[in-house]
């Protein structure tokens, strides 16, 4: 649709697609006065278009020469979006008044990452800037969705394709840290699968949790967890593969023609199994396991790790959303003790 500069799943070295485009996203925008409401007679095109990033990029590299409506398709509780249609097609925008243009950087080199294993569809990002009166944006590509989330069984094949496609030469985490919901998620690579999901997502849920709430008893319980895990990974075969990482019910759907779709993506490089942590909300079913099984085979002990892995999104939800969660967390870590013996 549009002559774009897009983003590179390879590490993002000074020459690189995904450098360029980051020294892009954070350059200071030029200085411009707040957007007003103007009479068009009388104000060039360029006048108005410096106003509005968002317009100014869809209507020069976007190739549109007209916006023929914008129209609100909802979002979560941390951003807005925005479906542009214009005469070169539909644009998806995402903003945020708060925050800066680090969390759709890393949003936009995961979609990209997922978007070169040429396996399950996602939308492809555009362009990450910042708004002139605080806050950022990211432009999209447009994905019309169907009417359901698609065929459980596809999904898995095609989820299991991507996690096969994708692997990194330098082991566990991302190019940059991004965010779980709105969470940091620290992705520094770490050569250890086990010693990274420790550090970087258990222990650092731990410590938010200290930090926010004063839980000092699920905190030295999740630390016994972690001194002890080591066992659950025996026999397995961990490799760093690409990994959605927020995959629940909100973040997959189909295109038009039944084929499955994931978007708003907390990607890094991680144990494959990892990708099944927000199974509780996700609603994968024995169509989309058997499916997925069939390419990625199932390590021995994934039983006996599952829970491990969704220890993860229930810390994180506890961060996030406060003590209710609380529980669930505490049952996951007390039932590994007991099993550990730890």
């Amino acid at each position: 649709m549009a002559n774009v500069a897009l983003l590179s799943a390879s590490s993002p070295s000074t020459s690189s697609p995904a450098h360029r485009l980051l020294l892009l996203a954070r350059r200071p925008p030029p200085r411009r006065s707040s957007c007003r409401r103007r009479a068009a007679s009388g104000l060039s095109i360029m006048a108005a278009l410096g106003e509005d990033p968002i317009r100014e990029w869809i209507l020069t590299e976007g190739k549109a020469t007209k916006i023929t409506g914008v129209s609100s398709i909802g979002g979560g509780c941390i951003n807005s979006a925005q479906c542009y249609k214009t005469d070169a097609g539909s644009f998806f925008v995402k903003t945020n008044r708060r925050i800066g243009t680090s969390m759709f950087e890393g949003e936009a080199l995961g979609l990209k990452a997922m978007y070169d294993t040429n396996s399950i569809r996602v939308p492809l990002p555009y362009k990450v800037g910042s708004l002139p009166t605080g806050g950022s944006f990211i432009i999209m590509e447009f994905i019309e969705f169907g009417r359901s989330r698609g065929d459980q069984s596809a999904f898995g094949r095609k989820l299991a394709e991507m996690h096969k496609a994708a692997k990194s030469d330098k082991v566990y985490g991302f190019y940059v840290d991004n965010t779980i919901g709105s969470t940091p998620q620290i992705n520094t690579w770490t050569a250890d699968w086990i010693e990274f999901y420790a550090k970087h997502r258990l222990g650092f849920q731990l410590e938010l949790i200290t930090q926010r709430f004063g839980d000092s008893a699920i905190y030295d319980k999740g630390q016994r967890l972690i001194k002890n895990m080591h066992p659950l990974f025996e026999g397995a075969v961990i490799e760093p593969c690409l990994l959605h990482g927020d995959l629940w019910s909100g973040n997959i759907s189909s295109d038009t023609n039944g084929e499955p779709v994931i978007l708003d993506p907390a990607c890094y490089y991680g144990h494959n199994e990892a990708e099944f942590g927000m199974s509780w909300c996700a609603g994968f079913g024995g169509e989309f396991y058997s499916s997925y099984f069939q390419v990625m085979p199932k390590q021995p002990g994934f039983e006996k790790r599952r829970d491990l892995y969704l220890l993860y999104h229930y810390l994180n939800h506890y961060n996030l959303f406060g003590s209710g969660y609380r529980s669930s967390a505490m049952s996951i870590i007390d039932d590994y003790l007991r099993m550990l013996k730890a």
